[in-house]
């Protein structure tokens, strides 16, 4: 006899979406969870009073009401607008590129003049081409931004981020680059934003509240005996794990970070995000976490992110979805397609970086199709 409807392997918004959901049709969840604690990488903790981000800052941003009311109703978001700032080697400019931006970076005051500015380096982007089509990451961002926008907040950044030089980048990545010819700071268009009051890890915990939960617990050390106390299986791991990389490891980028309480220190930047875009700086950018929920406290946290390579073993972040590891998955997708009784969902199980709201949406309709 199964003692359980779902096993759920992992415990981020994902799982935790379809654990609610599938409770609140009648069905029986066990949770487990390799980590300490529940959340995933939404996790997060209170030090000094503070919440902290633990795996990196996440900001919920949706234009789906349904989403945005269903978070709504079990803990409250506060309005945090997300507006980054960069800081190429002691100069600030405003993210997304902007009006603010472009008056930073050439003292231009109206839209004709910053779209002039851009035209001008964009010829030169395209002279150089002459006529092919761009082949690397570093050829694509010049056509769509010109040298400037490129040197000062494109280059060192993404270099860092990925790892390799912007010419050894594919041009896919950077399909396309957002331009406002507005005077607006606020880095996402979408109708609701904010940050959970409470912190992330209330959300995740009234989420799974009545379904069996435990953590530290490898799925993979007892697979056999958790596949057989449930009918059914959700797993939200490495998809490649999954089948032993049979066909080979996905290639993911990591995150280490680098955090530090800073007493009697009550506002180290003046923002939440702050990007370091130039080259020599080594991490990509500090987080300071009172920010997201305008914290008044004494004392502050910073977080200091570094991207680094990723290996088996080791947390994978972001997926690297180039020709190679999309035709990897692939395999991989059509083995989890024979398995009858495990449904594969969530950002590493489907190898897709995806935001929250639509890892949400993804549950959604997973457990639709479930019922």
């Amino acid at each position: 006899m199964k003692r359980y409807d779902y096993l759920i392997v992992g415990t981020g918004l994902f799982g935790a979406v379809c654990a609610c959901l599938l409770m609140r049709k009648g069905k029986s969840c066990l949770m487990i969870d390799k980590r300490p604690h529940v959340g995933g990488n939404v996790f997060t903790e209170k030090i000094n009073d503070i919440d902290i981000h633990r795996y990196g800052a996440h900001i919920f941003h949706t234009n789906n009401k349904e989403v945005w009311d269903f978070v709504n109703s079990f803990v409250e978001f506060n309005r945090y607008t997300n507006s980054p700032v960069a800081n190429y080697k002691g100069e600030l400019y405003n993210l997304p590129f902007n009006m603010n931006t472009f008056y930073q970076m050439w003292g231009v005051k109206t839209p004709d003049e910053a779209r002039r500015k851009i035209d001008e380096q964009r010829q030169s982007a395209l002279k150089a081409l002459n006529g092919a089509e761009p082949s690397s990451l570093e050829e694509q961002a010049l056509l769509l931004v010109g040298k400037d926008v490129y040197e000062k907040l494109i280059k060192g950044y993404t270099e860092k981020q990925w790892g390799r030089r912007c010419v050894d980048l594919p041009a896919f990545i950077i399909r396309r680059i957002p331009l406002r010819f507005t005077f607006d700071n606020n880095y996402f268009s979408d109708k609701y934003q904010g940050v959970p009051e409470s912190g992330y890890t209330e959300l995740v915990e009234k989420l799974i509240e009545g379904a069996d939960v435990r953590l530290s617990c490898d799925y993979f050390y007892n697979k056999q005996e958790f596949d057989s106390m449930a009918e059914r299986v959700i797993y939200t791991g490495e998809i490649d794990k999954y089948f032993g990389y049979c066909y080979g490891a996905l290639q993911y980028r990591t995150v280490r970070f680098e955090t530090s309480l800073m007493e009697g220190v009550d506002n180290y930047q003046g923002n939440a995000v702050i990007n370091y875009t130039d080259s020599d700086t080594p991490y990509t950018r500090i987080i300071e976490h009172k920010h997201f929920v305008f914290g008044k406290q004494p004392d502050t946290i910073i977080s200091k992110e570094y991207s680094t390579e990723w290996s088996v073993g080791e947390e994978p972040y972001y997926p690297v979805n180039d020709d190679r590891n999309n035709s990897l998955y692939e395999k991989y997708k059509g083995l989890a397609a024979k398995e009858e009784n495990t449904f594969f969902g969530g950002r590493l199980a489907q190898y897709k970086y995806y935001d929250m709201d639509k890892v949400i949406e993804q549950a959604f309709s997973m457990v639709e199709r479930l019922s």
